[in-house]
């Protein structure tokens, strides 16, 4: 379907969402958010797409987050239940996100960024979660998934002082995969969503719940034994792809995967 506040355009496996409102540097309100779920609910249901790639319009900004100034002149703050943008508490999509960050990604803006697997940035690419400097906190996962990510100290080094971090630092804190040049920033975040569109879907998605469940787990043995539990654990060893893959080692061919 059509979007008025996004846009929503297939390649292949692959899926890019963009935040398109640019004249405010991508931030979200409300009608953003419930367009962004309909577009993941899509792309969670979909089984020919198996990558998505959430990037911004325009240069400034990847997300600038929650639109206070649409707040601010009466607008009512709603999210869906999955959260900021559609996906923050989004924890049953075990399809990888890569998020493409051409700019600023401030509070919301950042803690979209952090709730995909990937983040490749642009070189001019900034992140913040700024909320305590306006008399906020960022509530939708940022607090939660920074800590997770690059460690207590660190992390608490960038929320308890709001400050700036560039794509360089990101780099070297952990949580940015690659930084690009501006102008090579899609070209690479496609060739990451290439690379993992050569794996089979089915061996992806049983890899990614695995990792994200098993972190929840008090131990390294429960981690381990709670892996027969997981949902897509037990598709991979049903699936077409479990078969073909050592089939097609065997034969030194391509494997043809299913998705199923």
């Amino acid at each position: 379907m059509s979007y008025e506040f996004i846009k929503v355009d297939r390649e292949g496996p692959v899926t890019i969402f963009t935040l398109n409102r640019p004249d405010v540097m991508n931030a979200l309100h409300s009608p953003m958010h419930f367009e962004m779920d309909d577009a993941f609910n899509a792309f969670a249901a979909d089984p020919e797409q198996w990558v998505g790639i959430i990037t911004g319009a325009g240069e400034r900004a990847f997300s600038a987050g929650n639109d206070l100034k649409w707040q601010a002149s009466g607008g009512v703050r709603k999210t869906p239940p999955t959260g900021f943008a559609g996906m923050t508490t989004r924890f049953d999509l075990n399809k990888p996100l890569i998020a493409a960050v051409n700019g600023v990604a401030m509070g919301g803006g950042f803690e979209i960024a952090l709730a995909c697997d990937l983040i490749v940035a642009s070189e001019s690419a900034i992140f913040a979660l700024p909320e305590p400097r306006v008399g906020l906190a960022a509530l939708a996962g940022g607090l939660h998934r920074l800590p997770r990510q690059i460690g207590l100290k660190r992390a608490m080094g960038m929320i308890l002082t709001g400050r700036r971090v560039s794509a360089k630092e990101g780099l070297e804190l952990g949580f940015v995969n690659e930084v690009t040049a501006p102008g090579e920033l899609m070209a690479a975040a496609r060739r990451w969503a290439g690379l993992i569109a050569e794996c089979s879907p089915m061996s992806i998605r049983a890899s990614k719940q695995a990792v994200l469940k098993g972190l929840d787990e008090p131990s390294l043995e429960a981690a381990l034994k709670g892996q027969s539990r997981y949902d897509a654990v037990a598709a991979l060893y049903r699936s077409a792809d479990f078969v073909e893959g050592p089939l097609a080692f065997s034969q030194r061919r391509p494997p043809q995967w299913k998705g199923r």
